[in-house]
């Protein structure tokens, strides 16, 4: 009888334990793929915001860029006056829709990686008038150039990538990191968090940059009337035609402006709306 008493205990312990066992990994699963949804939403808008913040500007530097006129800032600021009288206030957003197509899924991604890799780590480690919409770029030229055209400037692209993103997400972590070190605080504020990204853009933005100008003549060889088989011939010819600083940072200051301002935004729109869709999250799950 005693034995029949025990083995019931025994028995009711274990159907005890089993629920919490089933539900336990479930749960750890689900709360994994809320962190990765919050990244990517995170990720999407900062890189949203901050590309529309800075636009007009972005738009002025890659004019530039693309051509071989000498850059300026009193003739930057002539070309968006003119632009501005011209064509009206909003000419200066011409292109950015397209500019979201891209920089929408690209800062999602690369925000939630970087989120990822860290915890992975630890603590340790357009032109004006020639398209209506992005729709008639890709059928455009596809039509004229073909679909290889579409990637032209991939290679510098993600060459220029690897020192931007790295520095940036290193330099903005690390001010962070000796922030908290040196005031004793979890968290910096706002404007701080701007600081940190300001500096974050103009580091990273400064390494990467002459890989921007090539990116940008490659990409737009076919509309300038240029071709350029590679990078090193891209290069080659740039400074044979406009020398080293003036063709290859052509527009870099005025990058000093806009990087530092895009980057900020971006850094300052993540971090702040993680931490709303968590206060968010810990309501919801207080309220249930």
């Amino acid at each position: 009888m005693g034995n029949g008493v025990r083995e019931g205990q025994a028995d009711f312990k274990r159907q005890d334990a089993e629920p919490v066992t089933s539900t336990h990994l479930p749960s750890e699963d689900k709360q994994e793929k809320k962190k990765v949804l919050n990244s990517l939403m995170s990720g999407a808008l900062a890189g949203a915001v901050a590309k529309t913040a800075v636009a007009p500007l972005d738009r002025t530097k890659i004019m530039f860029q693309v051509s071989s006129k000498r850059f300026s800032a009193k003739e930057a600021y002539r070309l968006i006056y003119r632009t501005y009288l011209n064509e009206g206030f909003w000419s200066l957003w011409r292109g950015n829709s397209a500019t979201m197509v891209r920089v929408i899924p690209y800062a999602a991604i690369q925000f939630c990686a970087h989120e990822e890799y860290k915890q992975l780590l630890g603590s340790y480690y357009g032109f004006q008038g020639k398209y209506s919409n992005i729709v008639h770029v890709f059928i455009r030229i596809s039509r004229e150039e073909g679909l290889k055209t579409l990637y032209r400037g991939f290679t510098p692209t993600i060459l220029g990538v690897i020192p931007y993103a790295g520095l940036s997400f290193f330099t903005y972590e690390t001010l962070k990191k000796l922030h908290a070190d040196h005031s004793g605080k979890s968290q910096p504020s706002p404007p701080e968090r701007l600081l940190f990204g300001a500096c974050a853009g103009l580091i990273g933005q400064s390494a990467s940059y002459p890989l921007d100008v090539v990116r940008r003549r490659m990409q737009t060889a076919g509309v300038m009337g240029h071709t350029y088989s590679s990078i090193l011939l891209t290069m080659q010819e740039i400074i044979r035609e406009e020398g080293l600083i003036r063709g290859l940072y052509k527009g870099l200051s005025m990058n000093w402006v806009k990087g530092p301002i895009a980057v900020g935004i971006s850094f300052t729109t993540f971090d702040l709306t993680q931490i709303l869709l968590r206060k968010l999250q810990h309501s919801t799950n207080v309220e249930r």
